[in-house]
């Protein structure tokens, strides 16, 4: 009995020290400032990974002009189209729509109704073109946004790696 307790008694004590074990090896290595893992290649302690962090993390922001940790400007989705665009490609609708109804009215012998409705609706389906127009050209600005966002933090990580590796660290 004495014996199956002390059997009992080593196990848990194993499995507590390997679980903690694995906690300080994970919050060492996922702590990083870069948000990227690094391991120390020769034994350094982790005060001194940290110091050798805030070094590479400081000449990288240097290097490249972005901070990861900054927050970012990426510009806020749009709500629909840019003021005016569906106005302009309203009045461009309706221009067109005028000309092809006159023409249409004047084979049915009235050009004048023929022009109103073909304005009207031109003016309808410009405008929907316009506000279409607008909210591509918007999403294509964002998009344009998070790629250079994107090239930024991919030079960052480059050369915080490029410096943590200097001084005997893999960087993943």
């Amino acid at each position: 009995m004495a014996m199956k307790r002390r059997h009992n008694s080593v196990r848990w004590l194993s499995a507590i020290g390997v679980v903690g074990m694995s906690i300080g090896i994970a919050a060492a290595q996922s702590g990083s400032i870069s948000g990227m893992y690094v391991f120390p290649k020769r034994n350094q302690p982790p005060e001194q990974q940290q110091q050798d962090e805030r070094r590479c993390n400081s000449s990288a922001i240097e290097m490249t002009g972005f901070n990861p940790s900054a927050p970012q400007s990426v510009p806020p989705p749009s709500q629909g189209a840019p003021a005016g665009s569906g106005a302009r490609g309203a009045v461009r609708g309706a221009a067109g729509g005028a000309a092809m109804g006159a023409a249409m009215g004047a084979i049915a012998g009235d050009a004048g109704k023929g022009a109103a409705m073909g304005a009207a609706g031109g003016g309808m389906v410009g405008g929907v073109r316009g506000r279409r127009q607008g909210q591509q050209q918007q999403a294509a600005q964002q998009q344009a946004a998070q790629a250079q966002q994107q090239g930024q933090l991919q030079e960052y990580q480059r050369a915080f790696s490029a410096c943590m590796d200097a001084r005997g660290y893999s960087v993943k």
